[in-house]
């Protein structure tokens, strides 16, 4: 049999999403359960907005829960697109769909360009005075970051960067950039960074998917797909379809199904305006959520030291938590 394309399945699950979206049966606690595959994957809707029927990857979000309690954080990081140019634009209609489903900060921005800056400052806590995309020879950073606070808490990480060639590799080469994969910067976490800093696989096989269906995953997960699956050099609707893929995959594995995973989708610049989507997914989050509080990349930051109960890093401490905002 011809396998379905991936701007098929990706069409298959942005329609999934947003029917529920318009349909009066998704806010009813007593709808239907129907199943639907996506990737090879069944899936069942949940009937009630509890967690005992748990969440799925037509309804991530959207469930009471009397004490939020989240233990696993995951970011994706997307590329160079502003606000506008993603939600309710034509060609994102599974990340505007999901935005809908779950929670969506309104008024997020980035904190500078280009990227590097941005993805030092949302795990350092400092731009650390950088303001290029230089190699991570050029930017030895002996400051901590979010990564040596999870490892100095006793708790777990993991980096998964999408056609890495080896782990914990510092040098750009075909569709991985190195300067999208903040963890090979940070001259601390060298001796653990070939363990924890690993090449992704694919949306069905390989590290991370294999962590999120065995019960493995990591307290703190930093997700970076290549450059063209994050839209930096392919199309917005192709960053789209690999994001369909992607999320219906971690909304529909057992680690998000028991309830203490949530998912932050976030794009790491804007290309007009700095002003940038920053998802948000976890079954607490009531759906349709939106803030329009100023957040930036170091509330994200803020948001994760505080879910995981570590420290308040340098420029976080100053800034707003989305805990609240999101009901996590």
């Amino acid at each position: 049999m011809r396998k379905p394309s991936l701007a098929a399945l990706s069409v298959l699950a942005a329609g999934a999403l947003v029917s529920a979206c318009q349909s009066p049966r998704a806010t009813s606690h007593a709808s239907m359960g129907t199943a639907s595959a996506f990737a090879g994957v069944a899936v069942a809707h949940a009937s009630k907005p509890s967690t005992a029927s748990g969440p799925s990857a037509t309804r991530p979000c959207g469930y009471r829960v009397a004490k939020p309690s989240y233990d696993h954080v995951m970011w994706i990081f997307m590329e160079n697109e502003s606000f506008a140019s993603i939600i309710g634009a034509p060609d994102a209609p599974y990340a505007s769909a999901v935005a809908r489903r779950c929670g969506l900060a309104t008024n997020y921005y980035a904190v500078g360009h280009p990227s590097l800056p941005n993805y030092l400052a949302v795990t350092g806590g400092t731009t650390a005075g950088v303001t290029d995309d230089g190699k991570p020879s050029a930017h030895l950073l002996s400051g901590a970051s979010i990564f040596s606070q999870v490892d100095n808490a006793h708790l777990s990480w993991r980096s998964y960067a999408e056609s890495m060639p080896r782990p914990c590799d510092t040098v750009t080469a075909g569709s991985y950039a190195a300067r999208h994969n903040p963890a090979v910067y940070y001259t601390s976490l060298r001796p653990v960074c070939a363990r924890d800093d690993i090449a992704m696989g694919t949306v069905k096989t390989g590290a991370l998917h294999e962590a999120l269906y065995s019960g493995t995953f990591a307290n703190f997960v930093f997700v970076t797909p290549n450059i063209c699956d994050d839209a930096h050099s392919c199309p917005v609707r192709h960053g789209d379809e690999w994001l369909s893929q992607f999320l219906t995959m971690v909304f529909a594995s057992p680690t998000y199904h028991q309830g203490h995973l949530v998912v932050f989708v976030v794009w790491d610049e804007g290309n007009s305006t700095n002003q940038v989507p920053a998802i948000v997914a976890a079954p607490s989050v009531p759906a349709g959520r939106r803030s329009a509080v100023p957040f930036d990349h170091y509330s994200l930051l803020r948001t994760t030291e505080q879910l995981l109960g570590v420290f308040l890093l340098l420029n976080a401490a100053r800034a707003r938590s989305m805990v609240t905002a999101f009901n996590l």
